[in-house]
């Protein structure tokens, strides 16, 4: 599977993609590993004047080629153009993977949105991608990643599911429909800018509305099913296809998790508590801009529905750290303790706007997940993090170590972050899907622009709030 695909540093050398350049100690030289100016599929004046800032102030030389190697990763490689006529399109590919996610798109571009009101190319490109996001979401509600070729059968067109043309994967994941309502909505607050919310923009609403009502499988199993014929277990749904069986007490079901891996129990808590996020930016939205308060008041009633139910079957006895959050659930009073790496996770729930970082439930949740109680947290001579199913024991994503040093109050935790991140891109100035606990030159794949871009937005955050933190 393309995902699980190791990418040694020797591989990266003998494609032409890294400098044989590696000695970094002591002010050494940094090999040069950006995409070349011509060959960048957009430039951004105010993305460069950043890099040009941060390697100016900060004084740890590595940090700052790091900067400039991540923050633009997405612009100069992953950015294509489609617009038509006076409708914006942006179509976003996930690096390595020629396709669309929804929540990756979005969460690529989202650095760059503090930025958009200097640059009304930039501020385009966003709007593209709302739009492109609005126009998938139609197409099919229940998929998570999308070709821009309409007609196009994939690598997963033979999927036991309602696979079309022009999809790539249909995975059932809430968060495919969050993120891309998170990104309209900040638009909206950073720029005041209506124009996304046009008829397909509140079509495709109605339509997340819709399901996840059919996801809580209140009245029966609703229409989505899916089945791979696969050897691994993690790609495919059990029971005919549905996943295991759930009681439908409010929550809203999940069949995949973030990392496209499937559920064990079906009520994803994370994921459920960023639609409860998102539905009330829905609401908002729909209410100042649309005057549709009937639309408003439904979106905001199912948040307040969903809230309550995490609250009563979410949060669980844990015999060490006591009441926190599961990771999943079933509303039988089945539920799992772990957490996983990608983003909605437990951990990563203040980020999103979904608790609050000094809530109480969070934090002994956060200390289970940084710990060796939780069974996806690894610890090795390299680094500390949390991984996952998707690729497996002993592999830290180096987005864990991001969302650790976003999430934390304390200054040595966010600096032991910093210094792990450092020291763990195997020698290649980007970030990476995964890395050896061991050893950082065995990683999981070399060009994945989500992680890239959620690194130079840390790095941004931390020179502008606590430049301390970057000293080498």
């Amino acid at each position: 599977m393309k995902r699980r695909l190791f990418i040694q540093q020797s591989a990266l050398l003998g494609a032409g993609l890294l400098s044989s350049k590696l000695s970094f100690a002591g002010g050494s030289t940094f090999p040069s590993v950006r995409v070349a100016e011509k060959d960048r599929h957009f430039r951004s004046k105010v993305i460069e004047d950043m890099i040009t800032e941060f390697q100016k102030q900060v004084a740890d030389k590595e940090l700052g080629w790091l900067f400039n190697n991540c923050l633009p990763n997405t612009l100069d490689t992953t950015v294509y153009d489609e617009t038509k006529g006076n409708r914006q399109l942006t179509y976003v590919i996930t690096g390595d993977i020629d396709a669309m996610w929804l929540r990756d798109s979005s969460a690529q571009v989202w650095p760059y949105l503090a930025f958009m009101k200097k640059d009304r190319k930039l501020q385009n490109l966003v709007l593209g991608l709302i739009n492109k996001q609005a126009e998938c979401i139609l197409i099919d509600p229940y998929a998570n990643a999308f070709y821009n070729d309409p007609t196009k059968k994939g690598e997963w067109f033979s999927d036991h599911t309602a696979m079309k043309p022009g999809l790539h994967e249909r995975k059932w994941e809430i968060d495919s429909l969050c993120y891309p309502t998170r990104l309209a909505y900040h638009y909206w607050k950073l720029t005041q800018d209506e124009t996304p919310f046009d008829d397909t923009w509140v079509k495709s609403q109605e339509l997340i509305y819709k399901t996840f009502v059919e996801q809580q499988r209140k009245e029966n199993l609703g229409p989505y099913k899916f089945e791979r014929t696969t050897a691994r277990g993690t790609d495919t749904l059990q029971v005919d296809g549905y996943g295991y069986p759930v009681n439908p007490v409010g929550l809203i079901v999940s069949s995949f998790r973030p990392s496209d891996d499937c559920s064990i129990f079906p009520f994803l808590i994370p994921s459920n508590l960023f639609a409860v996020v998102s539905l009330r930016q829905s609401a908002e939205i729909m209410r100042k801009v649309k005057k549709n308060n009937a639309l408003a008041e439904k979106y905001e009633a199912l948040a307040n529905e969903v809230e309550k139910a995490v609250q009563q079957y979410g949060i669980v006895d844990h015999p060490v750290h006591g009441r926190i959050y599961a990771f999943e659930v079933d509303g039988f009073g089945s539920y799992l303790m772990m957490d996983d790496a990608n983003v909605p996770s437990l951990l990563a729930l203040p980020y999103l706007g979904a608790v609050d970082v000094n809530d109480e439930v969070y934090q002994r949740t956060r200390a289970f997940i940084l710990s060796e109680k939780n069974p996806f947290f690894f610890k090795g001579t390299a680094g500390e993090g949390i991984g996952g199913p998707h690729i497996g024991r002993d592999m830290i994503w180096p987005m864990s170590i991001i969302m650790r040093a976003f999430t934390s109050t304390d200054d040595a935790e966010i600096k032991k972050c910093v210094q792990m991140l450092k020291t763990t891109h195997g020698g290649t100035g980007f970030m990476h899907e995964s890395f050896h606990k061991d050893d950082p030159k065995k990683f999981t794949r070399h060009w994945f622009a989500w992680t890239n871009t959620l690194f130079g937005e840390l790095m941004w955050k931390l020179y502008k709030e606590k430049p301390h933190l970057l000293k080498a």
